[in-house]
């Protein structure tokens, strides 16, 4: 594989650079695994712990992945290729395929779960979600070749906003689509604040147990979901920072996909879960995947004009889904434009066709789900650790630091070597562990 030096695309503001990081950032994981994480251990119990953590994977993984995509002027596997070439190894970009290939996979079953947003929009929008049971009408949604129609219905929106490549595409998406999601969730929690037991929501969601706080399985939780929160994976960020200008501030980016990741977790429980106790379904915030797709549409039901509730709530999820999907279909992308000097179109249409033959055979429920576990579990967390590795350990602390501080007028403090090279990498090769150990 060879690169080639013509001219790549790139973003062209600072806002949009940042508000396409928050677009990859903010996903599935914010608005139903942070309320889902919430309802099990407790409020404030679980957002003390995941905000700390995510503020050191901001200062840290995220800072360094967009550090190193830009320094490289590539994606992972060119980025590991030229990593390795600094010590003068061969076959970096071998090791870049892990975080490629995860990053791709993950896409093709990402793919599936919009497919099903889609159709909970066209329920919305016809009556037909609120005509039949909500358990039954998501199961008919989600067995084998059962979706087909919205499956493709995801995928060529993707397709389509990314054969316009980064700056007419994928910036102009996030620059409209992201703002449009915290406008629209900022409606939902306002709305849900006018029923009178949306309180008890509010005292469950922002109650702190001292001794539950003491518990390590919360503390664990909670630096999972940061991971996940902060798409920290050694793909998307690294090909994001690919795209940006060296007039660019990384620490001053970083920041703020931390606090809008951070706004976009919290919007979502302040509506999901005063919403759940207004109605009597507090328990069924534990219940993971199902509470989007079973739960609320029961609560829709309830409310006064719930059909138009239902509609702004999963537009707004499909928005937050379909700005991680176009950044995880990126880096495949990307691969196959600077290593096999491919087309932008062409290189599209060949991750298209990839991505429908594999993902049609993934539709069921079950099937998707396993494929995410493992894919979560296993090979995510292995390519954050490679990157973390090639870029603060491998290419030298100096050039770490020296290529953070690019575009930044303050210089950075001391504690970014013991931050990046020993507590972020310990941290994941903590949540790898634990992963594996704990399921």
């Amino acid at each position: 594989m060879n690169s080639h030096l013509k001219k790549r695309d790139s973003f062209s503001s600072k806002l949009g650079f940042i508000l396409s990081c928050v677009g990859s950032a903010v996903g599935m994981g914010n608005i139903w695994l942070f309320p889902y994480r919430v309802g099990q251990y407790g409020g404030a119990t679980f957002l003390i712990p995941y905000t700390i953590f995510m503020i050191i994977l901001g200062y840290s993984g995220v800072v360094g992945e967009m550090a190193f995509g830009r320094a490289m002027r590539t994606g992972p596997v060119g980025a590991f290729e030229k990593a390795l070439e600094i010590r003068k190894i061969k076959g970096g970009s071998y090791l870049g395929m892990i975080p490629l290939l995860g990053c791709l996979l993950i896409a093709i079953g990402y793919s599936v779960v919009v497919g099903w947003i889609i159709k909970f929009i066209a329920g919305s929008i016809t009556g037909s979600l609120f005509k039949e049971d909500s358990t039954l009408y998501f199961e008919s949604s989600a067995k084998s070749f059962s979706s087909i129609p919205w499956h493709l219905a995801a995928l060529i929106l993707t397709f389509i906003i990314m054969i316009f490549g980064v700056s007419r595409g994928i910036e102009k998406l996030n620059k409209i689509v992201m703002p449009a999601f915290f406008a629209m969730f900022l409606i939902l929690a306002v709305y849900i604040s006018f029923n009178p037991k949306a309180s008890y929501g509010y005292s469950y969601l922002f109650n702190l147990d001292f001794n539950s706080l003491a518990n390590p399985k919360v503390w664990i939780s909670a630096l999972g979901q940061a991971f996940f929160s902060l798409s920290l994976a050694g793909s998307g960020t690294i090909i994001y920072g690919s795209y940006l200008s060296e007039e660019e501030d990384v620490v001053f980016c970083a920041k703020n996909v931390v606090v809008f990741s951070l706004l976009s977790s919290l919007l979502a429980a302040l509506v999901i879960i005063p919403a759940a106790f207004s109605y009597g379904l507090e328990n069924e915030l534990q219940s993971g995947p199902p509470l989007m797709f079973i739960t609320m549409p029961i609560i829709f039901r309830s409310l006064p004009m719930g059909q138009l509730i239902s509609i702004i709530f999963f537009i707004a999820v499909l928005f937050a889904a379909i700005t991680s999907l176009v950044n995880l279909f990126e880096a495949p992308i990307e691969v196959l434009e600077t290593q096999f000097n491919l087309s932008r179109t062409k290189s599209v249409m060949i991750i298209a066709a990839i991505a429908i033959l594999c993902g049609i055979f993934i539709e069921d429920a079950n099937v998707v789900g396993n494929w995410m576990d493992i894919l979560s579990v296993y090979v995510v967390p292995l390519g954050a650790l490679l990157a973390g590795i090639m870029f603060f350990w491998v290419c030298g602390k100096d050039f770490a630091r020296n290529q953070a501080q690019i575009g930044r007028n303050k210089p950075i403090g001391k504690w970014f070597e013991p931050l990046t090279r020993y507590v972020f990498i310990g941290l994941i090769l903590l949540v790898y562990i634990l992963n594996i150990v704990l399921n």
